[in-house]
């Protein structure tokens, strides 16, 4: 199909459907004369038939026909994948409003009154034909972008991956350093060796996002779900991350009996650390603290994690558990997240049957929540 200097989709394929020849030959006439090829059908048979052997890009379709009426036809061409996307246009002396509410719900994309103008027929022909090459240039560049990001993820997934490697071999030698130079070297070397162990394990940490996101997103992340304590896991992940809190304060509410959920602990794990690491990276220094609670809730188990750090606005609620989505906090620039460890949680959750989310307004404290069912 090509485009005229005037506007016109010239060369387009239309199927004509009437039961009257004189009809038929009329528009045919009419669209020829506008660079149209045109196909004609007698029947609403005939016109499925044309349709299933050779798909035209529009069909011009009467309503008062024997046998089978245009909106059966209609019906029919929509409820068939291969002819679903052709657009119809019904040409009828019909002009109740009933009539034309019946085509447009038999799939119709217009309706246009007998007798016709010429220009009005070519009208409306045009901007549907437009439409749906539009519509068509919309697909094709979907798939190429879902094939781009295909790529893009595929690559990134190789990176990752090969990145552990030498990062656990990193970690090892930091290791046996601590462990063979323990007295040997003076305290600030001690904190720097710590510092990057610290550095490296965030790194670690951040691969192991990326793998697992790629992971859930394409619905291959295996879960080993098992009865698991909710609060027994969030004390046991409030006492391994003191350490990080400085000067902050992180306390645990735990609390009460135990509060059983079937979910894959190690994931939950990492869940409980990526928001608690988050929301001590926000705290104040100073003053600053962190509050986990873990409890029960209607069918399930609630946790909330807690932090008088700078409030998230409204808009960028949603955004900050996206991938790679970042917002500034408090006017400072600084982004809230990583951009992939609360995407994590958000997978994590969801791959649960949970869900979760964040409360912050201006002048209170910032929490982040996630229930998950009791059961698998």
């Amino acid at each position: 199909m090509t485009e005229t200097k005037e506007g016109k989709t010239a060369g387009a394929e239309l199927l004509l459907v009437d039961d009257m020849p004189a009809n038929l030959e009329l528009l045919s006439y009419m669209l020829k004369a506008g660079g149209y090829k045109t196909r004609l059908a007698a029947s609403g048979a005939e016109a499925l038939a044309a349709c299933a052997a050779e798909p035209p890009e529009l069909v011009l379709l009467d309503i008062n026909m024997p046998q089978m009426d245009g909106y059966e036809v209609c019906r029919r061409l929509k409820a068939d994948e291969r002819l679903a996307g052709i657009p119809v246009i019904f040409l009828s002396a019909l002009e109740e409003t009933v009539d034309k509410v019946r085509a447009f719900e038999a799939g119709g994309v217009d309706y246009i009154c007998k007798p016709f103008r010429t220009e009005e027929v070519e009208a409306r022909v045009r901007a549907q034909l437009q439409l749906r090459r539009q519509g068509r240039l919309l697909e094709r560049n979907y798939e190429q972008l879902k094939q781009l990001e295909k790529q893009r993820d595929g690559l990134v997934h190789m990176i990752v991956h090969d990145l552990r490697t030498p990062l656990a071999v990193i970690l090892s030698y930091l290791d046996l350093l601590a462990k063979d130079a323990a007295g040997a070297l003076p305290p600030a070397a001690d904190e720097d060796v710590a510092a990057v162990r610290k550095a490296a394990e965030v790194m670690m940490r951040l691969v192991s996002d990326i793998l697992d996101i790629s992971k859930m997103e394409s619905g291959k992340m295996n879960l080993s779900l098992a009865d698991c304590d909710v609060r027994a896991l969030a004390g046991k992940v409030a006492g391994e991350m003191s350490s990080l809190a400085g000067r902050r304060k992180l306390t645990a509410e735990t609390g009460g009996g135990p509060v059983l959920v079937k979910a894959d602990a190690e994931l939950l794990c990492r869940v409980l650390k990526n928001l608690v690491s988050n929301a001590l990276k926000f705290a104040p220094a100073g003053g600053g603290y962190v509050l986990l609670r873990a409890g029960a809730a209607p069918g399930g188990a609630r946790v909330t994690v807690e932090n008088n750090g700078p409030d998230i606005p409204a808009e960028f609620q949603q955004k900050i558990f996206e991938k790679f989505g970042q917002v500034t906090a408090g006017g400072v620039r600084h982004p809230y997240s990583t951009g992939l460890g609360l995407s994590f949680c958000k997978l994590a959750v969801e791959a649960h049957g949970g869900r979760i989310g964040v409360e912050s307004s201006r002048g209170k404290p910032t929490v982040f929540w996630f229930e998950l069912p009791a059961g698998a």
